[in-house]
């Protein structure tokens, strides 16, 4: 099985967004999407959820912000009974500190409910984004406290990718996002080698970050990983190692449902 575990879809865009969204689940099994704060989280988890409606074969996270939103148990659970199987979080967009108390009691009501967290700070980042809230280690003390928790940093954690590489060798539930940008070679090479090295391959979740890059592209990058280091010294990554990252049972790891077909 094949699990995109990144993707976003904005719905005040046109009709061609929505179709180009469709058309990028293809040759992929499963889909996570994951809302994105346009407007508040309210809109957001409404509006994801009416367009996963028709769509069952694809997986929502719903959007909560811990310093506006309501955290408590109910309103989580609400959550759930809408369908969402996980949830995303934005801290450095959100201004929020990662182990703000309310934050850490958002941690506590997604353990009792079984829903993981998608940490996502990732880049570009906007000025009035605040950089250090997107510091992977940051997220040590919440591992620590909710070692139930099943927690994804989201596009590696970059630019900080030693301490996410450091959080995925230090505590089972926490996994990493490897939604690349296929023109970036260098930058591919370094999260895949530096991966092998400190032994989390089997950490890493297969994403693409949609619409930043087409599922399809990155696992063609990923598979010709090798290929592309060819002609040169630089240490490779045997092909099983990554092919098993795009094939990886993401849904099992997080103890997500298996959607409609």
């Amino acid at each position: 099985m094949i699990v995109d575990c990144h993707t976003h879809i904005g719905f005040a865009s046109s009709d061609e967004s929505v179709a180009g969204f469709v058309n990028s689940c293809q040759g992929v099994d499963t889909t996570l999407v994951l809302a994105t704060p346009e407007n508040n989280a309210k809109n957001a988890n409404k509006d994801l959820r009416n367009f996963l409606d028709s769509r069952p074969n694809l997986i929502g996270f719903g959007l909560v912000h811990p310093l506006a939103d309501n955290i408590g148990s109910r309103s989580l659970g609400g959550l759930r009974e809408m369908g969402f199987q996980g949830l995303v979080v934005y801290c450095s967009s959100g201004a929020f500190h990662p182990t703000h108390t309310r934050a850490m009691r958002l941690y506590e009501g997604a353990v009792e409910l079984n829903l993981p967290i998608f940490f996502h700070n990732c880049t570009p980042m906007a000025p009035g984004d605040i950089l250090e809230f997107a510091q992977p280690m940051l997220l040590d003390e919440v591992a620590r406290s909710f070692p139930d928790l099943k927690m994804i940093v989201g596009n590696m954690g970059l630019p900080f990718l030693s301490q996410t590489l450091c959080m995925l060798s230090k505590h089972p539930n926490v996994f990493a996002d490897l939604s690349i940008v296929p023109s970036r070679t260098w930058e591919v090479y370094n999260l895949i080698v530096q991966s092998f090295e400190w032994g989390v391959m089997d950490k890493l979740l297969f994403g693409s970050g949609y619409p930043t890059a087409m599922p399809g592209n990155c696992i063609e990058t990923l598979l010709g990983f090798n290929r592309m280091m060819s002609g040169t010294n630089l240490p490779i990554v045997p092909r099983e190692k990554i092919r098993a990252i795009i094939e990886r049972n993401t849904l099992a790891l997080l103890g997500l449902n298996s959607p409609s077909a």
